[in-house]
């Protein structure tokens, strides 16, 4: 690779200097990881996790996997770890990954753009997922179990046991949610549906969640949130909804089906009413067209979703217009109960069985909202005897 693709200078002796990683290397601050500074259990646990020691510069790894400093800063960013100057932090796992998702590119599966998502995606997500198991799973395991044990003669050997199958549950898990996602894709009508989808989009709310953290012990608040999270989830799963996010207090989801998204919305609201530990749940829907983007959503849509959850009342759930009228389309809820009284009363008269609804929708007052205009929301509730 020569100097001009990497950007790098020379010496007075006329060596190639590596380029700077960040902006406190080109101002010839110090920046970089010292190995005889770390903890020697974090350098052995590191090395058992990524399976190699540490072998290379980032501008070592970059010539090695053939790429230029740029890009292979753009995906080491991307993929959300710090700037480490030129210190001999990386191991050939990174110059694997580097040539790997390169290789992608010039081999036109993928553009540079698109690998830089994917390494952004996927950094996000493990990442989350990384912490979550260092905060709920592993900290709680590595309490020494007897007195006089340290957390070194028990952190390791747990790793160790634990990495082979965390890691293949990991993948079995991906490969799962891949080809369930993949299924929606070649489901789509068009090209353009399988960007710009016509989804039901659903925000699910704790009332009153600024109170709680001023009242509960932050262990209290921290349970608190996770029973919303893991109920909220499961509901959504189990329902065939996608969660799409959970924001401690608020849960994001999206259906297909709008008949799908209110069952969802009631069950939650149900079940969290069935708790007495836990607030109560407004929800907000709606029903359009949502663009998606990296796993999450967004549009107009969405945005109105969560204007609705804002003005929702305690324990209940409001959708707009077109998600109304996706549910009569559907035959799932009628226009009014007055319409459903007429379908009662002819089918009765022909000696036929009436129509049968699952919910009910009570048109609300408009209001204007804020970057959405006047909207008219329906309050949508479940037919009695209809659970």
């Amino acid at each position: 690779m020569s100097v001009e693709d990497t950007g790098s200078g020379t010496d007075a002796d006329g060596r190639v200097e590596p380029p700077p990683l960040s902006a406190s290397l080109e101002r010839g601050e110090p920046h970089g990881v010292d190995a005889d500074e770390e903890d020697p259990l974090a350098l052995r646990l590191e090395g058992l996790i990524l399976g190699a020691e540490r072998r290379y510069t980032p501008f070592q790894a970059a010539r090695s996997a053939g790429v230029s400093m740029e890009l292979a800063s753009r995906f080491w960013r991307a993929m959300g770890f710090a700037d480490i100057g030129q210190a001999k932090a990386l191991t050939e796992a990174d110059v694997l990954a580097l040539r790997r998702l390169a290789g992608l590119v010039e081999a036109g599966l993928l553009s540079e753009a698109m690998a830089v998502q994917v390494a952004r995606s996927t950094g996000q997500t493990t990442a989350r997922l990384a912490e979550w198991q260092i905060d709920s799973f592993l900290e709680g395991l590595t309490e020494p179990p007897e007195p006089g044990m340290t957390r070194t003669e028990v952190t390791y050997p747990l790793i160790e046991l634990l990495l082979p199958e965390l890691e293949e549950f990991l993948v079995y898990v991906w490969r799962r949610q891949l080809a369930a996602a993949t299924g929606r894709v070649v489901q789509a009508a068009d090209d353009e549906e399988m960007v710009d989808r016509r989804l039901a989009v659903c925000f699910a709310d704790l009332v009153g969640f600024t109170r709680l953290t001023r009242r509960m012990e932050e262990e209290e608040l921290g349970e608190l949130v996770e029973a919303f999270e893991t109920t909220a989830a499961d509901l959504v799963a189990a329902n065939g909804g996608r969660l799409i996010k959970t924001l401690g207090d608020e849960v994001l989801y999206a259906t297909d089906d709008a008949g799908v998204a209110a069952e969802i919305a009631l069950r939650l609201i149900e079940t969290m009413a069935n708790d007495e530990t836990m607030p109560e749940l407004r929800v907000g829907m709606a029903f359009g067209t949502v663009t998606t983007r990296m796993g999450d959503v967004f549009g107009s849509t969405v945005n109105l979703a969560s204007r609705l959850t804002s003005i929702a009342p305690k324990d209940a759930v409001l959708v707009d217009g077109a998600f109304a009228e996706e549910l009569t389309r559907t035959g799932e809820a009628p226009a009014s109960e007055a319409e459903a009284a007429e379908a009662a009363a002819a089918a009765e008269k022909e000696g036929e069985e009436p129509p049968t609804y699952r919910f009910a929708l009570q048109p609300m007052w408009q209001r204007p909202v804020r970057g959405l205009g006047v909207v008219q929301p329906w309050l949508l509730t479940r037919r009695p005897g209809k659970t």
